[in-house]
């Protein structure tokens, strides 16, 4: 995939992420209201940095471009990016604000309540403009932000310089990512302005039902489809939960994919496998059915097992559920335990990922 070079003369980075970097805690039992939980896996998170370490399992050279903390967790962050194969060289700490941390409570199948610390403010909201590698940026051949990095400034003016940046490059991919508790008091006017200044500046969307109305107005997926494709991308895709992926491309292509019958274990990671996925598609030229798919079974893995990052799966395990192998294997998954029964017996037929948000981007 290395064949092009960024101003420097180097070899451009197959997917640059931009956005949201922090530390998940999960309870190591299911079926628990946190006030009660004991015991917590750590993991790295946030929705960004869980899309590049899903393409980089996938065999590309990604990178990720966000602040930690100038405290323990921002280390432990940055030392996991590297043994997942993400470079690293762009999350820099931020001295005045702690590393976020994301509590979550497991409820099968399909209810994983968010508890995000980060107040009063998360370093990864501090991306400045002026102090971003530009030229890596509208070097590489997908760059991926997300609409967490509009909810404040300076992130909100680093974001758009950055998509400016890509002076429609090949693929630009803007998810939507709309979490309303950071834009507390914005109501959505605000949210859809910005939210349309950047896809104006992308080719590709992505985004749940309800993320795609807060962006268009429109919840119906093929009006939010049209809606999206009316702002100026190619590439609309739209994550349905139970229904499944409806993927529409300017030239008239159309895929609808169903969701694929899994245990549910954690659907938090969901999303941000099927970006990663969807990513590998678009670097390999794959056709957007054969696209689809393969995202849609990877979203459907990490929905099978307990952490994001950590659980993002291998080009091989993929081509396994799409073969019709749906072991999705347990991923840490056997530790885990609902009331004394493993959560994985606890079946849906048809899991809430279709990539869909259940992820939270973590």
């Amino acid at each position: 995939m290395q064949d092009a070079y960024d101003a420097h003369g180097h070899d451009a980075y197959d997917l640059i992420v931009m956005g949201r970097l922090g530390v998940d805690l999960y309870p190591l039992r299911a079926g628990v209201p946190l006030d009660r939980v004991e015991t917590f896996g750590r993991f790295l998170g946030g929705s960004a940095a869980n899309v590049a370490v899903a393409a980089a399992r996938l065999g590309g050279r990604t990178a990720l471009v966000s602040r930690t903390g100038a405290d323990p967790f921002g280390a432990y962050l940055r030392r996991e990016l590297r043994d997942f194969g993400v470079d690293a060289r762009w999350v820099t700490q931020v001295a005045e604000y702690a590393t976020p941390l994301t509590f979550c409570e497991i409820f099968p199948p399909d209810d994983f309540p968010l508890h995000f610390y980060r107040r009063p403010k998360a370093p990864d909201l501090e991306i400045r403009p002026g102090e971003q590698d530009l030229d890596a940026i509208a070097a590489a051949r997908i760059f991926w932000a997300t609409g967490t990095g509009l909810c404040a400034l300076p992130s909100r003016d680093a974001t758009l310089e950055a998509l400016t940046a890509r002076r429609g490059g090949r693929h630009t991919v803007f998810d939507l990512d709309w979490r309303p508790a950071f834009w507390e008091g914005s109501g959505t006017d605000l949210p859809r302005r910005l939210y349309v200044e950047a896809l104006r500046r992308a080719t590709v969307a992505v985004g749940n039902v309800e993320e795609c109305e807060i962006a268009t107005g429109e919840r119906e997926p093929h009006a939010a489809a049209r809606a999206l494709l009316g702002y100026g991308v190619e590439l609309a895709v739209v994550k349905q939960g139970a229904e499944g992926v409806l993927a529409v491309h300017r030239d008239g292509t159309t895929a609808e994919v169903p969701p694929l019958p899994v245990a549910v274990l954690n659907g938090l990671g969901a999303g941000d496998a099927f970006g990663g996925a969807l990513c590998h598609g678009l670097l390999a030229g794959w056709d957007l059915p054969r696209t689809i798919r393969w995202a849609n079974a990877a979203g459907a893995i990490v929905a099978s097992r307990l952490a994001c990052s950590s659980a993002m799966p291998y080009a091989e395990e993929i081509e396994r559920v799409l073969t019709g192998d749906l072991r999705t294997g347990e991923s840490r998954a056997g530790a885990l335990r609902a009331g004394g029964s493993q959560t994985g017996d606890s079946r849906t037929g048809g899991s809430r990922t279709g990539g869909s948000r259940t992820d939270g981007g973590c």
